[in-house]
């Protein structure tokens, strides 16, 4: 199989503060931009999720192994070796989008965190994000320090030693920082080669029941096309576990509510096309990169990302669907995180409403009962397994925020 044809195998995010430079590294690693909406085109901020595509190379003659996205070694000349294929996740960093940023970490299985030079570390949502990877059990993550060449070499020594002083507060591990200009493309290879090092591709379970969590859904049919022209949904997503194949019959939870103030309905039906990233057609996808699978679904319900948040699996094969009531072990953090100002994250309080971040889904659960088991009850159903970790967020001043975790109870 020609190299551009294989699925990628690992998700990797791009997360950090706003107008960091997220979007501008994914496009020097991988040449594509993924802000594409038009919303996000005028603000110039992302808003959705978005996905790219990068082919990694290793150097034949380069010692120590040099990586790099070129088939062609920068360094030497040399010719280089295709080493893996990865889908960056770019994930928006604006305080007001932070579900999102929560839902898209939960398909991912490492991270770059990008921190601006010209800013003091660490902002808002540069913290926030940390603690969002930290949370979601994200550990394999590398900083790129970008816009150095806005700085003079002072200032960025000074806020280089403000990064490291904010990693050793934060984490339990070593992470690399690296310096870096995405605008001219300065530092990329360093960057690359801390991908291969940092971020392994993790062990894949092909044998557990197939699942996929759906982070976003279309309807890609063009206006005028005529009956015979038309499609079913398109599903989008990653796959944790199992395998997909064409011709495969699937379940989708907890589904859609066929009327309004009525009950979720589970929806089944079966895969039509599979496509990975670059429009690559597939007989067969795993876990590893971002997968569309094509369906009988009626479009209409695929459209405008309608089944983003829902879990995909074989008939009888899925989590629980947890659909009046949710209990969790909750574990608060110390302080709120996203607020410029410090502030004291105070007890879960009884009839509080709460979001919560359950896999790709975020949902409101209103406290029943309060304390470190708490219950809440659903504003939408949810489908996860029981024990699975959850990102809990309180409304403070007009925004969500980050303030603990917790572990799915029956």
């Amino acid at each position: 199989m020609a190299i551009k044809k294989v699925q990628s195998e690992i998700n990797i995010g791009m997360v950090g503060h706003v107008d960091h430079g997220k979007t501008s590294l994914v496009q020097a690693l991988s040449g594509i931009w993924t802000d594409t909406h038009s919303e996000e085109l005028r603000r110039g901020i992302s808003i959705k999720l978005g996905y790219a595509d990068c082919l990694i190379y290793k150097c034949t003659g380069c010692e120590p192994p040099y990586y790099t996205t070129e088939k062609k070694c920068p360094a030497c000349g040399s010719k280089t070796e295709f080493v893996r294929k990865i889908s960056f996740v770019d994930a928006p960093g604006h305080e007001i989008l932070m579900a999102r940023m929560l839902s898209g970490a939960a398909i991912m299985d490492g991270a770059v965190l990008v921190i601006a030079a010209n800013e003091e570390c660490p902002q808002p949502q540069t913290r926030e994000h940390l603690a969002a990877l930290q949370i979601t059990g994200i550990k394999h993550i590398i900083i790129a320090q970008n816009k150095v060449e806005l700085v003079s070499d002072e200032d960025a020594k000074t806020n280089y030693e403000q990064i490291r002083d904010f990693v050793k507060q934060t984490l339990d591990i070593d992470v690399p920082i690296i310096p870096i200009s995405a605008l001219h493309k300065a530092n990329i290879d360093v960057v690359t080669s801390a991908l291969e090092e940092f971020i392994p591709t993790p062990k894949r379970d092909l044998d557990k029941p197939a699942k996929l969590y759906v982070a976003r859904s279309f309807d890609i049919n063009k206006p005028g096309a005529t009956v015979k022209e038309l499609v079913g949904g398109v599903i989008g997503g990653t796959i944790l576990a199992g395998t997909f194949k064409t011709e495969d019959e699937i379940e989708i939870a907890p589904g859609i509510q066929q009327k309004e103030d009525g009950p979720f309905e589970r929806l089944y039906s079966v895969v039509t096309t599979i496509q990975a990233g670059g429009n690559i057609k597939l007989e067969e996808a795993k876990p590893g990169g971002l997968i569309a699978l094509g369906t009988k679904l009626d479009s209409s319900i695929t459209k405008g990302d309608g089944l983003v948040g829902n879990v995909v699996g074989k008939p009888d094969n899925l989590p629980p669907v947890w659909d009046k009531t949710l209990q969790v072990q909750a574990s608060l953090l110390e302080h709120v995180v996203g607020l410029a100002e410090e502030k004291k994250v105070m007890p879960i309080k009884q009839n509080e409403p709460l979001m919560l971040t359950v896999g790709a889904s975020a949902t409101i659960g209103r406290v029943k009962e309060a304390g470190k088991n708490a219950e809440l009850e659903l504003q939408r159903p949810v489908c996860i397994e029981e024990g699975s970790r959850i990102a809990i967020s309180r409304r403070i001043s007009g925004r969500w925020r980050l303030i603990g975790w917790g572990i799915v109870q029956s």
